[in-house]
């Protein structure tokens, strides 16, 4: 059998229109497999809607629906926002990029606002990318023509930025001289908190 027999026999089905049992329905298994945000899973119901219509009449109140799976604790916007912005973190976004992924995942302004990292928290990040990365002292000592080198440093320092860093924390990793003194920077932080 050639691939194209198997595709024809392969029909699309179209999937039924959505009503409110398998609305719940479609919810609860999104919820069970994937950590979410009450703005997300609002978001997925709505587009799951559009894609397969509504059979019943009247308008389907997904609000109420995610509500009451906050309410029963299936959807917890703190908990989720917590823990995308420590894996982030860990691997070595700063504050800027976990803002926005929180953004982006819906979370309200006030669970966004408690989850802000702090200065501990900010240099860790960066420490983390510049080891992964191998930016300022974990990577090999600049190239010795200075044009290349200063080429090099604006494409570290542009990475950082772009990793969600602020200019200056970026500048001192790129001019630490060893492992150590980025290290004795980042217990610094820890130390004041």
């Amino acid at each position: 059998m050639t691939t194209g027999q198997a595709t024809s026999r392969r029909r699309k089905r179209t999937p039924k229109p959505l009503d409110r049992a398998r609305l719940e329905e479609l919810a609860l298994a999104y919820v069970a497999r994937f950590s979410t945000s009450a703005g997300k899973l609002g978001a997925y119901l709505r587009r799951k809607l559009r894609e397969r219509g509504w059979d019943e009449e009247g308008e389907p109140d997904i609000d109420a629906l995610v509500a009451r799976f906050v309410e029963r604790r299936y959807v917890d916007d703190e908990a989720y926002g917590r823990a995308k912005a420590r894996g982030l973190l860990d691997r070595g976004y700063g504050s800027r990029r976990v803002e926005e992924a929180l953004r982006a995942a819906e979370i309200g302004e006030s669970v966004r606002s408690e989850l802000v990292p702090d200065e501990a928290d900010r240099r860790r990040a960066i420490f983390a990318l510049a080891r992964r990365r191998k930016f300022g002292p974990f990577g090999a000592p600049p190239p010795p023509d200075a044009q290349a080198g200063l080429k090099l440093r604006e494409k570290r320092l542009a990475a950082m930025l772009r990793a969600g860093h602020d200019f200056d924390a970026a500048r001192r990793v790129l001019e630490a001289a060893t492992v150590e003194e980025l290290e004795e920077w980042v217990a610094e932080a820890s130390d004041d908190g």
